[in-house]
């Protein structure tokens, strides 16, 4: 990639713009309300270089790529004002029409999730093919060989192998390349990536940034990177154009803008990195055993005879040995299909496992649906993407509620009482309880998940990948408001994430899963600092190198 200096020579070719937006502004009506979002935005994207859009959830960013593409609901969406010039023309300017001949053909773009942006029930070389034929005017037949060649130049292994699967069958990394296959299958000039690795494990991101970067090279694509994480902009930014609240705020070269940053919400972006150790444990991590597995172990069955006799299984966790004590955080770590997941659902004896779970002092592993029913208010989970675990229909208040209709004797106004008292734990404003979920960032969101986990006075939260759908910023609060609440309640937590920042702000051990088993584990400070295991090492390098 060529380096952010040579693109502030004046001399250089490089410094050609391929595409320039100019006072772009973006707004919603819905009946007789306007609601601008994007406001004066102004930037222009140097030819072979990337430009990096950056800053937090709904702060305009992908309003402003889709808008480049005209992927807005018009007419719904309306520009007051701006234009986006593209070779002299301004694409605000083009009809449906001049615009479909654009898209795919000399703008790609990859969008943030891969399993949503692909179709389930096509084949990957009917995907890949179809934006071939459709632009270079040729048969499905013809087009094959073609797609191949895009599978090979993202670095898929076996690619003839691959045309047949559905997106279902591709792992999360594997997904992604095949939406970069079909955003780079026209060669366009531009590439617009809207979060193009956040649904990623650290290892898998840095192999399509990577990837990326090895493609910009070899063709010369001027890329627009839309994101939240500045770890991908410093490996991948020439220049950078931080968004806050619909503006630009600050626009700069990024090796300046990471040295000296000039405005204040640059600086607290850059500062926004989870920090802090594990709370101190009173009872130096020997106090009384809450939870404890011996070899606990799942599969899942993968063929059936025609008799419904299984014929194959799939080991997800395989003989796995584990303890947490009181006030004490655990932490998991690995890929995606490494078992945590599986293993968090083992746990809380939500799926079918072999071995032994026992839970303060009781051996759960067998007991019957009705008396674990009994005693599930002590262990609670939160998981990964709060809007998706939050039902839409329901207000804050009764979801938190929820739990005190099932288990418990209080009066309505006593279990109103203890929602808000929860709500107020959770930095939550009690007036907005009585709204619908779709109305909260992401952020707060994720707190009436807690709150939700909370009402009941557990022991034991299983927390799965609470901060990975949430910006950096938000995760720090996120992480300061779990140390708070494990010191407040001496709350144990079984704490899942592929972000070993993450993990070792929050845990005091850590397990480290690949493939099912336990490769490696022990106090989360030793196996970050002086990894044993292969695997470890170069998680380790991903998260922090």
């Amino acid at each position: 990639m060529h380096s952010t200096h040579d693109s502030y020579n004046g001399n250089s070719v490089m410094d050609k713009e391929v595409l320039s937006v100019r006072n772009l502004s973006v707004g919603f009506k819905q009946g007789d309300t306007h609601n601008e979002v994007v406001t004066g935005v102004s930037f222009a994207l140097k030819a072979g270089k990337t430009l990096a859009l950056v800053g937090e959830s709904g702060s305009g960013k992908s309003v402003t790529a889709h808008a480049i593409m005209k992927l807005l609901p018009y007419p719904m969406a309306y520009h007051s004002t701006g234009e986006i010039l593209y070779q002299d023309m301004d694409l605000l300017g083009l009809s449906e029409r001049e615009m479909l001949a654009l898209r795919g053909n000399q703008i790609g773009m990859i969008f943030q999730e891969p399993m949503t942006a692909l179709n389930p029930l096509h084949r990957v070389e009917k995907q890949i093919a179809e934006v071939v034929c459709q632009h270079q005017g040729i048969s499905r037949k013809q087009a094959r060989g073609r797609v191949i060649e895009l599978l090979k130049q993202v670095q898929i292994l076996n690619p003839e192998e691959k045309l047949n699967s559905y997106p279902h069958e591709l792992s999360g990394g594997q997904r992604q390349r095949v939406m970069i296959a079909i955003a780079l299958a026209n060669e366009p000039q531009i590439l617009i990536a809207d979060e193009p690795t956040t649904a990623l494990d650290v290892t898998v991101q840095r192999e399509v940034l990577e990837l990326l970067r090895a493609i910009q090279r070899d063709h010369q694509l001027s890329i627009l990177l839309i994101t939240h994480d500045l770890d991908v902009v410093k490996h991948m930014a020439d220049d950078v154009a931080v968004m806050k609240a619909g503006e630009i705020v600050e626009f700069a070269p990024a090796a300046q803008l990471f040295e000296c940053p000039v405005h204040d919400y640059t600086r607290q972006l850059i500062n926004s990195t989870p920090k802090g150790r594990p709370v101190e444990l009173s009872s130096n991590g020997s106090g009384p055993r809450l939870l404890s597995t011996r070899d606990l172990a799942v599969s899942f069955v993968t063929k059936i005879s025609l008799f419904g006799n299984p014929l194959e299984k799939f080991a997800a966790v395989k003989a796995t040995s584990l303890h947490i004590s009181e006030g004490e955080t655990l932490g998991v770590v690995g890929e995606s299909g490494s078992g945590k997941s599986t293993l968090a659902l083992a746990v809380l004896r939500l799926i079918n496992s072999v071995g032994i779970v026992e839970f303060n002092g009781n051996n759960i592993s067998d007991l019957p649906e009705k008396q674990l029913r009994a005693m599930r208010d002590k262990f609670q989970v939160v998981f990964q993407d709060p809007f998706a675990s939050l039902s839409p229909r329901m207000t804050v208040a009764e979801i938190i509620q929820e739990g005190l209709k099932v288990h418990s004797v209080f009066s309505e106004s006593e279990q109103r009482a203890k929602v808000l008292k929860v709500v107020a734990e959770v930095g939550l404003d009690a007036t907005t309880i009585d709204r619908y979920p779709h109305e909260f960032s992401g952020g707060q969101r994720q707190r009436i998940a807690i709150a939700r986990a909370l009402i009941l006075e557990p022991k034991l939260i299983v927390l799965d990948e609470p901060t990975s759908a949430l910006d950096r910023a938000v995760q720090v609060q996120v992480i300061d408001l779990l140390r708070d609440l494990q010191i407040s309640r001496n709350l144990s937590y079984l704490f899942i994430s592929h972000d070993l920042k993450v993990v070792q702000a929050l845990s005091h051990r850590v397990i480290v899963m690949k493939d099912g088993e336990i490769v490696e584990a022990g106090p989360t400070a030793d196996v970050l600092r002086s990894p044993e295991s292969a695997y470890t090492k170069a998680l380790v390098q991903a998260s922090f190198g």
